[in-house]
C-alpha cells in the first residue's frame, strides 16, 4: 500500500475554475484507480494550509494516475496560477494498526460497605 501526502497552499487566483477542476480530478482519480483506491481525506489548516491524504494499494494503477493527461494538466495549471506552494509525499505503507471502540467502558462501581 502507498500513502500520498500533497500539501498546499492556494493562490488568490484560484477560483472557481480550481474548484471545478479540483472536482474533476476527484472524480477522475477514483475512476482511474477503481477498487485500487483505498481512501481520499482532505484537510484545511486555520493557516490556509491544505492537505489531502491518498492511499493507494498498488503501484501500477498509482502510475496510471500519476501518467493521466487530464491530471497532468491539472498539474500544470497548479503550478502556473493555483498553488503559490506544494510539497507532495508518496511513501510505500509497511504497517497499519487500526482500533475502534465498540462499547462504553465500563464504570468503576462505589458500593459502601
Amino acid at each position: 500500500m502507498f500513502v500520498i501526502l500533497f500539501k498546499s497552499r492556494l493562490t488568490d487566483q484560484a477560483g472557481e475554475d480550481y474548484y471545478a477542476t479540483e472536482d474533476e480530478m476527484r472524480q477522475r482519480v477514483r475512476a482511474i484507480a477503481g477498487d485500487d483506491l483505498v481512501d481520499v481525506q482532505h484537510y484545511t489548516g486555520e493557516d490556509g494550509e491544505r492537505l489531502a491524504v491518498v492511499l493507494w494499494r498498488n503501484a501500477e494503477t498509482l502510475e496510471k494516475w500519476r501518467a493521466d493527461p487530464e491530471h497532468q494538466v491539472a498539474q500544470r495549471l497548479g503550478r502556473e496560477r493555483w498553488y503559490s506552494s506544494y510539497e507532495l509525499t508518496v511513501a510505500e505503507v509497511l504497517r497499519t494498526s487500526s482500533h475502534t471502540a465498540t462499547e462504553k467502558p465500563l464504570e468503576e462501581s462505589s458500593e459502601e460497605s
